[in-house]
């Protein structure tokens, strides 16, 4: 029999009103989502209920007890950290304080602009500002923050430091002067203190260990909208949902562009034409940010993302130059620290009950991958007025590259629906791959108990996201490549579809067949 899985489709809360739009400021009746940019000046504030409701509970805590909380969020740039905590501070109406580091700012500079942001904050009084100082102290920021514990109201407030990292930056001292401050004075007042920076690894750095900050810090990871979100906010079902996600990347700034209902060709067929679209602009920023003198790292990274290479002699061989490919010295750690530290990259690794050396590399983000695969050549074209050919370079390689990204989302669906039960196999916490070194066969999908060496193989499974349905030739090379993942059990462990445009094949024949509806909805529930 085959096992169809059809979730409870439900966006938390309920729809729109609980992506904390604002109840007031929604026309009456009942939510359109056509009207949320036509009926305001401003855009709407939509998702991250999860990532709010943590907030306020830790600012339900500062009121409870009346004693300081400190939350550190770190995330990529463009995923919505300042949105999000401005949208609290404009939730719970109470005084804060919002200050914004500025990149390559002398210490001097930085403090002066956080003198500014604090006089100009709703934490002061009209008499508080008399204690504020005139011009920065010699002091630096170990005066600034007594200065800070010293204007704090004696009721509830917020204040935001945001891109820390740039404010470490120029003082190499300010960890300490902010542990200090914290310990000393900031702690016993009822005030939310949140650290922002898009600096993943040095805001993971912050509060390590060895590190002044330590044991100080909730930490938070905002990552991008998942699927289920997107699906919201582009009012998108299904495929083109998908599509969707993997164009925007779960990017707020670039899916909030998306006009509710809009089909991804034709999103994608205005936005080219475009020479100021997000679809360009914030991965050339991102990628200016993270590389600002192109390097040998940023030649990996396009050689993942753009020359196809995946595996560690193809990366090697693509980000080479006349002198031949990066030697293994090199490349070794700077995959390391494009992995771990800068976490733009992704490594995967075959799904087995043996363990395996090989290992293959992603870009993390699929906005990202898709401008180094497709839109950097499509927007050169673009700046030289050449639309036509730009849009005939989108068409050849889209379907191509967008069967090998929604790769990720299907197995990480089927990983969420596993765990909540909407597969036939208990006990199956994880979807990966499989591979061998000659890379023949692939298999799409390998569900187990664990990673990265698993103890049982629940089951083995194809991706057919092409036009055209699953049939009989594709269930013949499964069952013909399932047998040789170590751990697959013939008659014991399943085989699973997941198919673009259905299936055509007998009925019983596999397991579990899965379609768009179930991907979008595994992440919605």
């Amino acid at each position: 029999m085959i096992f169809s899985s059809r979730m409870s489709r439900t966006i938390a809360g309920g729809g729109w009103t609980s992506d904390w739009v604002r109840p007031e400021r929604l026309p009456a009746g009942r939510l359109d989502r056509s009207k949320i940019r036509s009926s305001f000046g401003e855009a709407m504030f939509v998702g991250r209920r999860t990532e709010l409701d943590l907030l306020t509970k830790q600012l339900d805590h500062v009121k409870r007890t009346g004693g300081g909380r400190s939350v550190a969020i770190r995330g990529r740039r463009q995923v919505g950290k300042s949105r999000l905590v401005q949208e609290l501070c404009d939730q719970v109406e109470l005084p804060y304080c919002f200050y914004t580091a500025v990149k390559g700012a002398s210490s001097v500079e930085a403090v002066g602009h956080f003198l500014g942001a604090l006089r100009d904050s709703s934490l002061l009084t009209s008499g508080g500002r008399d204690l504020l100082p005139s011009q920065p102290t010699a002091g630096g920021w170990g005066d600034m923050l007594r200065v800070l514990a010293g204007v704090l109201p004696d009721t509830p407030s917020v204040v935001v430091f945001d891109e820390l990292p740039w404010i470490s930056e120029q003082d190499a001292t300010f960890d300490g002067h902010l542990q200090v401050a914290w310990d000393r004075l900031l702690s016993s007042k009822p005030v939310l203190l949140l650290l922002l920076g898009s600096d993943l690894h040095m805001m993971q750095r912050f509060t390590e260990y060895d590190r002044p900050f330590y044991g100080r810090a909730t930490n938070m990871v905002l990552g991008p909208f998942n699927l289920g979100e997107t699906a919201a906010v582009t009012g998108l079902s299904g495929a083109d949902a998908i599509d969707a996600h993997l164009i925007t990347g779960g990017l707020p700034g670039v899916a909030l562009e998306w006009a509710p209902g809009t089909p991804p060709a034709d999103f994608l067929r205005q936005e080219i034409s475009n020479k100021t679209s997000a679809l360009f602009t914030v991965p050339e920023q991102s990628l200016a940010s993270e590389f600002p003198a192109p390097d040998t790292a940023r030649r990996i990274l396009e050689a993942v993302g753009g020359a196809g290479g995946r595996t560690f002699s193809n990366i090697a061989a693509a980000a080479g130059d006349r002198g031949g490919p990066v030697s293994s010295g090199t490349l070794s750690p700077l995959l390391h620290r494009l992995v771990e530290e800068k976490q733009i990259l992704t490594v995967d690794k075959p799904l087995s009950t043996k363990p395996s050396k090989l290992a293959q590399y992603r870009i993390a983000d699929s906005n990202l991958r898709l401008y180094l695969a497709i839109l950097r050549d499509v927007h050169q074209l673009v700046l030289r007025d050449r639309t036509a050919a730009a849009r005939a370079v989108l068409d050849s390689r889209w379907s191509t590259w967008r069967g090998n990204a929604v790769e990720p989302i299907i197995r990480d669906a089927l990983a969420i629906a596993a765990g909540a039960g909407g597969v036939p196999w208990a006990d199956t916490w994880e979807v990966g791959a499989w591979w061998n070194r000659q890379f023949n066969p692939e298999v799409d999908l390998v569900g187990a108990d664990r990673i990265p060496i698993a103890s049982r193989i629940a089951f083995a499974g194809s991706i057919k996201w092409q036009d055209g349905p699953f049939d009989r030739r594709h269930l013949d090379e499964l069952r013909r490549d399932a047998p040789l993942i170590p751990g697959f059990q013939p008659g014991v462990s399943g085989l699973v579809v997941v198919s673009r445009s259905g299936v055509d094949l007998p009925a019983g024949s596999v397991d579990l067949v899965w379609g768009p509806d179930d991907i979008v909805q595994a992440w919605s529930a």
